[in-house]
């Protein structure tokens, strides 16, 4: 199985700290956030990995290398200048990542997920992982009925930033720049999209404030 991990994005609400170094290259509790997440895949035994690439991507490129230090293989997908958001960004990634579900994560987030082996059932394009609201999404993203992910629902959870995906979820997409949300809101009416509860450690860090707090909080730790 193959994992791809989001690295192309400007990190707007994390500038300053982003005029120079790409989000996925802030560092909490020692290194890199994207390090982070090279680590995680890498235990479950993940070892094919896709990073996109666009704002100051050679960086990260430089700092990542193939790979072989964190014992897996990394292939990048140069988006050029200006990212192509995450669904274009994956339909740009596709001839790196094959056929096959992979996993999807969002580098601008530090979790504790484990990568358990999973399978899509059939029929099914996606399984995404939730978790409980923070104060800066109070209302949820989306709601889960058993294992489906549902829209039309008054308690909702936080999508986490982690999914399974099917690649079929983009078929009938032109290249570009285009949001995955809709393709994953439009698959959820057809009851097509599955997900799971995750009530460990989750941190959008999204703001240098949240940075700053779980960098402590890692640190603490150590």
């Amino acid at each position: 199985m193959k994992a791809m991990i989001l690295a192309a994005g400007r990190g707007e609400r994390m500038r300053p700290l982003t005029d120079a170094t790409p989000k996925p290259l802030l560092k909490v509790g020692g290194r890199a956030l994207i390090e982070h997440h090279i680590a995680a895949l890498a235990a479950a035994g993940i070892r094919d990995l896709v990073i996109n690439l666009a704002w100051q991507g050679h960086k990260i490129r430089d700092h990542v290398g193939n790979g072989s230090e964190y014992g897996v293989k990394i292939l990048y997908s140069d988006e050029g200048a200006e990212a192509l958001e995450t669904g274009g960004g994956i339909r740009h990634a596709l001839p790196l990542l094959g056929t096959e579900p992979f996993w999807l994560v969002n580098g601008d987030v530090y979790c504790e997920f484990a990568y358990p082996a999973r399978r899509l059932a059939p029929g099914t394009l996606g399984h995404l992982v939730l978790v409980p609201n923070p104060e800066h999404n109070h209302a949820g993203d989306f709601g889960l009925s058993g294992d489906v992910v549902t829209v039309d629902t008054t308690e909702k959870l936080t999508y986490a930033g982690i999914a399974l995906l099917h690649p079929g979820l983009v078929d009938g997409t032109a290249p570009g720049k285009f949001p995955l949300a809709p393709l994953l809101i439009a698959a959820m009416e057809r009851r097509a999209i599955t997900g799971e509860f995750f009530g460990g450690r989750w941190v959008d860090v999204g703001t240098p404030e949240r940075l700053a707090s779980l960098d402590a909080e890692l640190c603490g730790e150590a």
